[in-house]
């Protein structure tokens, strides 16, 4: 008798989610704990573990699309014309291992420059870029967009034209000191940014001349057809020229004994808050609240007496001590340039003679004076007819025009030191573009030093001078800084000149009537603005009266003189 196999059927538990596989809820417990992930029996199998692909592109879904350069359409699927895909293919793996801490995380700190990258694969290219370059070389491969870099066929954009931000990693962030020790006991009373600063509006009548006082020479007019082919030395003059604070000048504080205005400053301290959104170097300002008048200082040896270079170009001269290209040495030499200048363009025989003589100068002095007139002006700062704020400036002009031509006007220089320095802004060479491009050698200048001009024409404006004169002054050996030759002299209307620099005196009033209402509502002392050396903002600090009165400051204030300094190399 024979006997049938007997057959039975195992548990079958139904997947109650509704997908394909095992249930959760019903895995049996030898496979409890590993993780279950689709497969299809026509998934290839290649290798089982690949220890370099950490990026897990090998594991990347079969139909996703694969970017290059090198196909004509930018875009190639693998399998063309294999329109199935693999099942389970397009689920992220379960068996996948994931990175805690990988070599992402991980950056090497290197205060080293990087030395630039010029052509090969993802390089800059001159021209119409570079061409069939690195792994896209073909018909079809990496072609940059003019002046720019780019990678991939038509449709990789983001980077096409231009090279904004290139090197960026060369450029180190400075950080700069204050122009004044603050002191923690000082207390803040008020921050402005300069934000806020380039919004304020205020429209300003014409001013009324109370007094003028000392003595103008004629322009020289030799100087205006100077040329980089004729060009002529510039010589050290010994001259005295005075430039004392506000508080310190006795018209100043003869018109304060009058209560002829609320406010006083000189020509050098309101152009520079006129122009304070243009600066970048810090300054300070010492501000003396006494009764209902604010006195605007400065204090001697400060940034009023020296002339500052290229503030505003990309890559401004550098801090070191020991260079003479170093911001400091460059700023004690434009000064040093600038006064001679001005003492040498000159005729000393031809003379105009102001209501009164010089208020500075002595009769002991041995040395003569300079060229150069005091001229006091009132500007009403009031909005309303009714309102009392008025403000009183000493305002210099620095030669007269002969022959009854143009009247005053203010003598300024530009510059040159080297060009293949740091810090000279991508200034081209003076001998050879000043004549033939003058006109790239004064765009450079304006986006170089686009706040010293900008104080340059507020000046003259302030001073009613009718002409700005601005020479050209290069070093006669790019390596000595006390040597220099004076290459051109330019004739500009200072009213013209501050619309070419976008310079806006109305906003300029709003932003001196804004500083001097945070000034009067404080009581009676003596106060500090600075401007902050890092950042666009400018704070007002409450200090004592002792403050900036130290005898190392100085014996005489404001003398400058015109000769060449001893530690001179």
């Amino acid at each position: 008798m024979s006997t049938t196999p007997s057959f039975s059927l195992p548990e079958i538990h139904d997947n109650q989610d509704g997908a394909w596989g095992p249930s959760s809820s019903h895995l049996p417990a030898q496979f409890k704990d590993i993780p279950y992930a689709p497969y299809s029996k026509s998934d290839k199998l290649g290798r089982f573990a690949d220890w370099n692909d950490i990026e897990g592109t090998a594991r990347a879904g079969a139909a996703q699309p694969i970017t290059t350069g090198a196909t004509r359409g930018g875009t190639r699927y693998p399998g063309r014309g294999r329109e199935q895909t693999a099942f389970g293919s397009g689920t992220a793996s379960a068996f996948a291992y994931f990175h805690v801490e990988d070599e992402a995380s991980f950056s090497l700190v290197d205060n080293k420059t990087a030395a630039p990258r010029r052509g090969g694969p993802a390089g800059f290219g001159r021209g119409r870029g570079a061409r069939g370059t690195g792994a896209a070389a073909g018909r079809g491969g990496q072609r940059g967009g003019r002046g720019g870099y780019n990678q991939g066929g038509r449709n990789a954009g983001p980077m096409r034209g231009g090279r904004r931000g290139w090197r960026d990693w060369e450029k180190n962030s400075r950080i700069r000191e204050s122009s004044v020790a603050i002191d923690p006991n000082w207390k803040m009373l008020e921050e402005v940014d300069f934000v806020r600063l380039a919004k304020l509006r205020l429209d300003v009548d014409e001013p009324e001349t109370v007094d003028s006082y000392g003595r103008l020479f004629a322009w020289d007019k030799v100087y205006d057809r100077v040329s980089t082919k004729m060009e002529k030395p510039l010589q050290a003059v010994d001259r005295l020229r005075y430039n004392p604070t506000t508080s310190d000048d006795p018209v100043i504080q003869q018109i304060a004994r009058k209560n002829t205005a609320k406010i006083y400053a000189t020509d050098a301290i309101l152009s520079l808050l006129m122009c304070a959104p243009r600066s970048v170097y810090p300054w300070d300002i010492v501000v003396l609240r006494e009764g209902d008048k604010v006195f605007l200082d400065k204090r001697d040896g400060g940034p009023f007496d020296f002339i500052a270079v290229n503030e505003n170009a990309s890559d401004p001269p550098v801090d070191d001590k020991d260079s003479i290209n170093s911001a400091g040495a460059l700023s004690v030499e434009a000064t040093y340039v600038n006064q001679n200048y001005m003492f040498q363009t000159v005729k000393e025989e031809q003379t105009f003679d102001f209501s009164k003589p010089n208020p500075f100068y002595s009769p002991d002095e041995v040395e003569p004076l300079a060229s150069c007139g005091y001229r006091y002006r009132v500007y009403d700062l009031g909005i309303t007819e009714d309102e009392d704020m008025k403000l009183a400036v000493r305002t210099e002009v620095d030669a007269f025009m002969p022959g009854g031509g143009d009247g005053f006007m203010t003598i300024r220089t530009l510059n040159e030191f080297d060009a293949r320095a740091p810090g000279a802004g991508g200034a081209p060479d003076w001998r050879t573009k000043l004549d033939s491009q003058r006109g790239a050698v004064v765009a450079t200048e304006m986006k170089n030093n686009s706040c010293k001009l900008a104080k340059w024409a507020v000046q003259s404006i302030l001073a009613g001078a009718e002409t700005l004169k601005i020479g050209y002054v290069s070093r006669a050996n790019p390596k000595d800084k006390w040597r220099h030759v004076i290459l051109s002299t330019v004739t500009l209307r200072p009213s013209d000149f501050a619309g070419q620099l976008n310079v806006s005196l109305a906003n300029g009033w709003g932003i001196v009537r804004t500083v001097t209402d945070l000034c009067l509502k404080q009581p009676d002392g003596k106060y500090v603005l600075i401007k902050d050396p890092n950042r666009p903002v400018i704070r007002l600090y409450s200090v004592p009266m002792t403050a900036f009165t130290g005898d190392d400051e100085g014996d005489e204030e404001g003398v400058l003189e015109g000769d060449e300094p001893e530690s001179a190399s």
